[in-house]
C-alpha cells in the first residue's frame, strides 16, 4: 500500500522534471530559455547588436525553437517538412503580422543578402558534399541526370496544361506566366531575367511581368516544400522506393564519418570559400550561373583527384558543421528575407492554386517516373530534378531538402536550380514567341 502511495505522489513531480530534461539544439531547456529571454529583452530595448551578431542570435534561438517544435508536431512532422516548413512560414508570418520589429527585420534580412549568409552555407554544402563523395557516384549519377531534369519540364508543362484545360485556363498562359517561373531557377537567376525576355517578346515594360511571375514563384515553393515532406513520409511507408539519401541502388552520397579534427575545420572554411570565388571568377568568363560553374570545377576537382585527402576531409567536415548547427537558423533566415507571405497570399485563387500545384507536382512526377527508369530511386529522383527544379532557387534548396531529410543530395539539387534554371531561360525565349505568335 505504502510503494503505491509514494508512486501516486512521485507521478505528478516527475512530468516537471523530464520537461526540464528537455535540449534545444544541444542545450539544457533553462540556459536556452535565458538565452531567449536576453535576445527578447535586447530587443524590447532596442541594444540588440547590429550586423552578424544579432542576427545570427535571433536567427538561430528562434529558428531552433521552430525546428524543435516542428519536429515534434504529429502530421507536420511526418507529412509537410517538420521543423523546416515552420521555420521558414514561421519567420514569414512573425514578418507578415509585425510580431519582429522593422530594425530586427531589416538586420536578418541584410545579414542574408547583403552578408552573404545563403551564400555562405550553400558554399559549405556544395564544396563538403561534393569533395565527400565517391568519386565513382560521380560520374555514374551525374551522366544519367539530364534526362529526369528535362523530364521534370515535360510532366510540369503537361499538368499545367491539363490543368489548366480542366479549370478553362488557357495553355499559353498555364505555361508562360506559371510554369516557366515556377521552374526558372528562382527570383534572381530565374523570374528577373525571365521578365526581361517577356518584355523584349511580349512589349510590357519587365516590371508588369515581375508581379505576374513572382506569386507563381512564391506559391510553387511552398508546394515543393510540402510534398517534399509528403515523399519523405512516403518513403518511409514505400522503403523499396527510396534510398534515404541515395540517388541510386548501392551508391551512397552522403559523406563519409569523420573523426572530428577542429583544426580542419579552419582549412574547410577556406576550402569552401576559396571554390566559391572561384566559381564567381569564371562566371564573368562563361555565361552560366557562378554557382553551376562551382559545382562544375569541385566536381572536376574530385573526379581528376587532384586535392590532397586532407583538405577533401576537412572540406566534409566543414559541411558536416554547417548542416549541423545552422541549418534552422538558415531557414528562418530565408523565412525573413525572401518569403513574402502576402504575395503569397494574394495569389490564393482556386484555379491559380491547383495549377501552381499541378506543374509542382508534374515536375516530381516526371522527373521521379523517369528517374526510375535510368536507374534513379524515384523519391530521391523526384526531390533533386524535380522538386528542385520547382522551388526558389538556392534557398528553395536547403527548404526542400530539410523538409525532405536529404540535405546531402545539394550538388543534384543545385544542378537543378542553376543549370535546369538556365534551360528554362532558353526554352522560354524559344517558347514564348510562338506560344503568342
Amino acid at each position: 500500500m505504502s510503494r503505491s502511495l509514494t508512486d501516486t505522489v512521485a507521478t505528478p513531480s516527475a512530468a516537471p522534471r523530464a520537461w526540464l530534461a528537455q535540449r534545444i539544439f544541444g542545450m539544457p531547456l533553462p540556459f536556452f530559455a535565458l538565452a531567449l529571454a536576453v535576445m527578447v529583452v535586447a530587443i524590447a530595448t532596442d541594444t540588440l547588436p547590429t550586423g552578424m551578431i544579432g542576427a545570427l542570435l535571433v536567427m538561430m534561438l528562434l529558428g531552433e525553437l521552430m525546428g524543435f517544435i516542428g519536429d515534434r508536431l504529429p502530421v507536420v512532422k511526418t507529412y509537410l517538412g517538420g521543423g523546416a516548413i515552420l521555420a521558414i512560414f514561421g519567420a514569414a508570418a512573425m514578418v507578415y503580422l509585425e510580431w519582429l520589429p522593422a530594425p530586427v527585420v531589416d538586420n536578418v534580412t541584410d545579414f542574408m543578402k547583403g552578408g552573404g549568409f545563403l551564400n555562405f552555407y550553400i558554399a559549405a554544402l556544395i564544396t563538403g558534399s561534393i569533395l565527400g563523395m565517391d568519386a565513382k557516384v560521380l560520374i555514374k549519377v551525374g551522366s544519367r541526370y539530364a534526362l529526369p531534369l528535362c523530364c521534370a519540364v515535360l510532366g510540369a508543362s503537361l499538368f499545367a496544361v491539363a490543368m489548366g484545360a480542366l479549370l478553362g485556363f488557357s495553355a499559353q498562359d498555364a505555361v508562360v506566366v506559371i510554369a516557366m517561373p515556377i521552374l526558372g531557377g528562382g527570383m534572381g537567376a530565374g523570374a528577373v531575367p525571365m521578365s526581361q525576355i517577356y518584355e523584349q517578346l511580349l512589349g510590357q515594360p519587365a516590371s508588369y511581368y515581375i508581379s505576374i511571375l513572382v506569386p507563381a514563384l512564391a506559391l510553387g515553393n511552398v508546394f515543393a516544400i510540402i510534398i517534399a515532406g509528403l515523399l519523405n513520409g512516403l518513403g518511409k511507408r514505400f522503403p523499396g522506393l527510396t534510398g534515404d539519401g541515395q540517388m541510386m541502388p548501392g551508391v551512397d552520397v552522403e559523406e563519409p564519418e569523420h573523426t572530428l579534427d577542429l583544426g580542419k575545420l579552419g582549412v574547410g572554411v577556406v576550402a569552401a570559400l576559396m571554390l566559391f570565388t572561384a566559381g564567381q571568377i569564371l562566371g564573368t568568363l562563361v555565361p552560366l550561373h557562378p554557382y553551376a560553374l562551382m559545382i562544375v570545377l569541385v566536381a572536376a576537382l574530385k573526379v581528376l583527384d587532384v586535392l590532397p585527402a586532407s583538405v577533401t576531409e576537412s572540406a566534409a567536415q566543414w559541411f558536416q558543421f554547417v548542416a549541423r548547427n545552422w541549418t534552422f537558423a538558415l531557414l528562418f533566415g530565408i523565412g525573413i528575407a525572401y518569403t513574402d507571405l502576402g504575395q503569397v497570399i494574394d495569389a490564393i485563387s482556386l484555379t491559380y492554386v491547383l495549377i501552381v500545384f499541378a506543374v509542382v507536382a508534374g515536375a516530381a512526377f516526371g522527373a521521379g517516373l523517369v528517374g526510375k527508369l535510368v536507374g534513379f530511386y524515384p523519391i530521391e529522383s523526384a526531390i533533386t530534378a524535380g522538386l528542385c527544379m520547382a522551388n526558389m532557387g538556392g534557398t528553395g534548396d536547403v527548404a526542400v531538402l530539410s523538409a525532405a531529410r536529404r540535405m546531402s543530395l545539394m550538388p543534384f539539387a543545385q544542378i537543378s536550380s542553376r543549370l535546369g534554371g538556365a534551360l528554362i531561360l532558353l526554352i522560354s525565349s524559344v517558347v514564348v514567341p510562338l506560344l503568342f505568335a
